[in-house]
């Protein structure tokens, strides 16, 4: 499982001029399944997204994760950051999990976040969805649980 994350001022996903989700100060997280996820990699991938420390302690250093600052979380389905770029003008998308069970990964992750922590918002699978957000830095990681 591949993780875009952004901190955030604000963030917001409509499908068809509809907010389907939006947060205010957190992380934005585009995320991508791959074909051998499951499970671990959705629990390693929540642990990372709630942990991962990217937001200023008193001190301005980098000391503070989502669970401590209680931050939103808005959770995008986005399989193209699977993608293999290495050779040739156009992406493969071979290392990216077919629909159904990137759908599963997707709303697995997306079901154990909402239990571990408040103000989880998603966009909407397979949708074509706009996407706002004003970045906060800019802070931008990339996170992988291969």
């Amino acid at each position: 499982m591949i993780a875009l994350i952004q901190r955030v001022l604000s963030a917001n996903v409509t499908v068809d001029d509809e907010t389907v989700g939006a947060i205010g100060p957190g992380l934005l997280a585009l995320v991508a399944v791959q074909p051998r996820d499951g499970e671990a990699q959705a629990q390693r991938m929540l642990q990372r997204l709630l942990g991962y420390r990217v937001f200023a302690d008193d001190n301005g250093k980098m000391n503070r994760s989502l669970t401590d600052t209680g931050g939103g979380l808005l959770l995008v389905s986005q399989f193209t950051l699977a993608a293999d770029t290495r050779s040739g003008m156009r992406p493969s998308f071979t290392s990216a999990a077919e629909p159904a069970h990137g759908r599963h990964w997707f709303e697995r992750l997306l079901e154990l976040a909402r239990t571990a922590h408040p103000g989880v918002e998603t966009g909407r699978f397979g949708a074509h969805m706009v996407i706002q957000l004003v970045n906060d830095g800019p802070v931008t990681f990339w996170l992988d649980t291969g």
